[in-house]
């Protein structure tokens, strides 16, 4: 079903979209949030040292309440009928979205939302959301959305009060709701100011540069899933464990690759202190690995046991300071 309709609303979907598309993904949007942040949507502050340094002005963080849950099942198929006449597409598509929910031994039709899992349900919920992005393209607003993940990026504090009040009429009319916490306007041009999308979080540092970090839930689900692999009571052998870590790692990286040099730091020395713990814990003794075991089982240790490092990795793509290269 995915592939006989996609096509048909590929054509008609804005070009700001990019999640669950044909040839684009998350590095894509994020690209092109770092050309506008860069790019004419800055003005220029005058700087301490009296050079000017280009500032991103306003953001429109926004985050829709339980998004594909909330999604009106006759208005998606009011939009999907804007495109597509055959009444059996139409039925099959409408009892994907009225497939029963069973849990616990109860099952339950369900009103709203798309199917969680489903294939078809990301491009259903494009289609949804279509009519959002062409509007703020005709209003002149640069947003960048990835699903349910969306920002806008404004040139004046203004622009950006005009384009979170569009974005909220659109909403309450479209029987959706954003989450009062999660949507905000942040000032990029002031110092610490930040916003988060896709994993990553845009940082304003104190000259006006901007910076990358990773999300904090983003680092903790990496955590997540490295911390049963190095459990102090792991009984592999260090190599078999290393041999465990570094495809995810490497994955990490290639999607973290742009994030700031101490985040990167910050996960290698969060790994190599795993990796103490148990060592230590195997000569007898007890709580993580610290004090003398850094020297015991140093960084080079761990390299020569072929560790993966974050910061080696990006060595070998940009240059870096001697401070960076701590692997």
């Amino acid at each position: 079903m995915r592939m006989v309709i996609e096509p048909i609303f590929e054509r008609e979907f804005a070009e700001q979209s990019y999640g669950f598309r044909p040839g684009r993904g998350c590095l894509d949007a994020l690209r092109r949030v770092d050309e506008l942040l860069k790019s004419g949507h800055v003005h220029w502050l005058a700087h301490p040292a009296t050079s000017l340094v280009p500032s991103a002005s306003s953001v429109v963080e926004v985050d829709i309440r339980g998004y594909f849950d909330a999604i009106p099942h006759g208005r998606l198929m009011a939009a999907v009928q804007e495109h597509i006449a055959d009444g059996r597409v139409l039925g099959l598509i409408e009892a994907f979205l009225k497939a029963g929910v069973m849990e616990e031994m109860k099952e339950w039709e369900v009103e709203s939302g798309t199917p969680q899992g489903g294939v078809i349900s990301p491009l259903l919920a494009n289609i949804y959301l279509n009519p959002l992005d062409w509007k703020l393209a005709q209003a002149g607003l640069e947003m960048v959305r990835y699903a349910d993940d969306l920002v806008v990026l404004c040139r004046a504090p203004e622009q950006a009060v005009q384009a979170l009040a569009t974005i909220r009429e659109w909403m309450e009319g479209a029987g959706l709701e954003l989450h009062p916490e999660k949507t905000k306007i942040v000032d990029m041009a002031r110092a610490g100011a930040h916003f988060e999308f896709l994993g990553y979080k845009f940082w304003r540092g104190k000259g006006g540069k901007l910076k990358r970090f990773v999300r904090p839930k983003s680092r903790r689900k990496l955590h997540a899933r490295i911390k049963p692999l190095t459990k102090r009571t792991n009984g592999q052998s260090l190599e078999a464990i290393v041999a465990k870590l570094n495809p995810i790692l490497r994955g990490w990286y290639g999607y973290f690759r742009h994030a700031s040099a101490a985040a990167l730091e910050e996960v290698d020395r969060w790994v190599r202190g795993r990796l103490r713990s148990i060592l230590r814990k195997r000569r007898g003794g007890k709580g993580r690995g610290r004090g003398l075991d850094h020297q015991r089982w140093s960084n080079r240790y761990f390299a020569e046991l072929g560790l993966l490092c974050l910061q080696g990795l990006r060595a070998k793509e940009w240059p870096v300071s001697i401070k960076e290269q701590t692997c």
